[in-house]
């Protein structure tokens, strides 16, 4: 790793642009029984995005999230509006059809011109652009596999265009482009329409975590139980978190897995010709301007690994910081940060009916760091299924479909994982003590005989938790980048004291004595 600091060198600690640009939003927990139309578990864009177009069609919302709005996914995110989605087009005309491919483009254009229309009615200022998107290959193996999604582009006509050279100065040998694109402060957007929301009668609750499972009755109302034990009565729920907080017997568990993306959020030396790209390959690299202060700052980002896959995370910061220096040059690097995004085993997100036995709940997940323009799909398609429209998109996205191919093969591998995490986790030779570890730094210890996780703060203080993650009992990584205990199974994340960050886990770890044994 290089410690060597430079002008303009990484950030010490993790920071999104976007929190400390824009005003939040700030609501109570819930600390009385309540009664709504439509409960939404979760206060990201897809929550609130889902509130927004409910309260329009008459119904009454509240909305529940287990930390503070707009403080996981959505703040970390990169916020292009676009419909090209990577190498999708190809998979999705090769395992689902080409009128469901196409179907798939049409509801994320959708999604954009809801953005849009969403925007301009409320004269929301979010630094709203049109650009167009780039995706590349740079390198010949590459090459053929982008030929492949440009044959797709084709037979479905798709309005994309075949360039050989990018505006953008990086090794390309040819890209795709779609025209007319966007890009956006995400948080400025969706505080303006969380003011409208509480405006029209929408309810917020913060720091309000529920039990992991829903009371059906028989007038067809359903109960969520809060961890303080009171209840929302709902007509109809609403996932709108990252797992489902509630899985109508585990299916979810199985058939997403979590991976982290990272941004360094850069002051550029050299001129940009516009533009928001990203590459058809590995290492994942993506750029696009935004915003700081009235100057222009690029956002360059990449580096995806699954959550808890990897063992020197402040790595991936550096590697996207020396493309920045070779490609534009760096003058201050303002943030970086990180995200964390599920991934479907067919890598369309799964929007509908939590399971067809539960057909009052709703889910929408798996948007596979694609979120700006799934989530406006979720909100209109779920809005649709609440109040009984048809709904041309239902089957593409519906949770209960299963493709045998990639499917089958997805789902076995992904298990594996699962298995292979939860035996090597609990057999890893553990050599570190606590009193080996030095000033900010974490690792697993051995700790009275058994694995332990330790921090040890800049002040010596030392922080030991059970490494044993509270969800389904995998083993946790340490995360250097952002000083947390990351699950590799399913994609849990707790912080160096073993307060939960992201779920799905909802208890914190037990913390221990690191003189003595578990903290009473």
């Amino acid at each position: 790793m290089n410690n060597t600091p430079h002008p303009g060198s990484l950030p010490k600690f993790p920071e999104s642009m976007w929190s400390h640009t824009s005003p939040r939003p700030s609501f109570p927990p819930l600390n009385e029984d309540i009664q709504c139309d439509v409960a939404i578990v979760g206060g990201g864009i897809t929550g609130i995005m889902t509130a927004y177009v409910l309260l329009e069609a008459g119904l009454k919302v509240a909305i529940i999230d287990a930390g503070q709005i707009l403080q996981s996914t959505t703040c970390f995110t990169t916020a292009k509006i676009t419909s090209q989605h990577g190498m999708i087009y190809n998979s999705l005309l090769s395992h689902f059809g080409k009128k469901a491919a196409r179907l798939y483009y049409e509801a994320n254009e959708e999604a954009i011109r809801f953005i849009f229309d969403t925007i301009q009615k409320h004269n929301i200022e979010c630094e709203l652009q049109r650009d167009d998107a780039y995706l590349y290959a740079d390198s010949e193996d590459q090459l053929s596999q982008l030929r492949q999604e440009w044959e797709a582009y084709r037979q479905l006509d798709l309005p994309g265009e075949w360039v050989d050279e990018l505006p953008l100065q990086v090794e390309s040998k040819g890209a795709i482009v779609l025209r007319d694109q966007a890009r956006f402060h995400p948080l400025l957007f969706l505080s303006s329409l969380t003011n409208y929301i509480v405006e029209k009668g929408g309810r917020f609750y913060e720091n309000t975590t529920l039990e992991d499972y829903a009371e059906e009755q028989d007038d067809g109302n359903i109960i969520l139980k809060t961890a303080n034990k009171h209840k929302v009565t709902c007509e109809y729920a609403i996932s709108a978190s990252h797992f489902p907080f509630f899985d109508g017997g585990g299916l979810y568990f199985t058939r997403l897995h979590a991976e982290r993306s990272y941004v360094v959020a850069i002051k550029p030396q050299k001129s940009y010709p516009g533009g928001m790209y990203i590459n058809c390959g590995e290492p994942k690299r993506s750029v696009r301007s935004a915003t700081l202060n009235g100057s222009e700052v690029l956002l360059v980002g990449g580096e995806s690994h699954r959550t808890g896959k990897n063992d020197c995370t402040i790595e991936r910061y550096e590697k996207l910081e020396q493309f920045a220096r070779d490609t534009f040059g760096v003058e201050q690097i303002p943030y970086r940060w990180s995200t964390q995004d599920l991934i479907t085993i067919d890598e369309v997100p799964y929007i509908g009916n939590v399971t067809s036995r539960h057909p009052r709940i709703y889910v929408a997940t798996g948007f596979a760091k694609w979120g700006m323009t799934t989530s406006a799909v979720s909100a209109l398609l779920i809005t649709d299924l609440i109040t009984g429209k048809e709904n041309r998109y239902t089957e593409l996205f519906t949770p209960s479909r299963f493709k045998v191919d990639p499917s089958l093969k997805n789902l076995t591998v992904q298990n594996a994982e699962v298995a292979k995490e939860l035996i090597s986790g609990k057999i890893e030779a553990v050599h570190l003590k606590v009193e080996d570890l030095r000033a900010d730094q974490g690792a697993v210890v051995k700790h009275l005989g058994k694995r332990a996780g330790a921090y040890k703060d800049s002040t010596g203080v030392v922080h030991l938790v059970d490494t044993t993650c509270s969800h389904m009992g995998c083993e946790l990584h340490w995360n250097e980048a952002e000083r947390s205990w990351d699950c590799p199974c399913h994609g849990s994340r707790f912080n160096y004291q073993g307060s939960v960050i992201e779920g799905p886990a909802t208890e914190d770890l037990t913390r221990l004595n690191p003189h003595y044994g578990e903290e009473k």
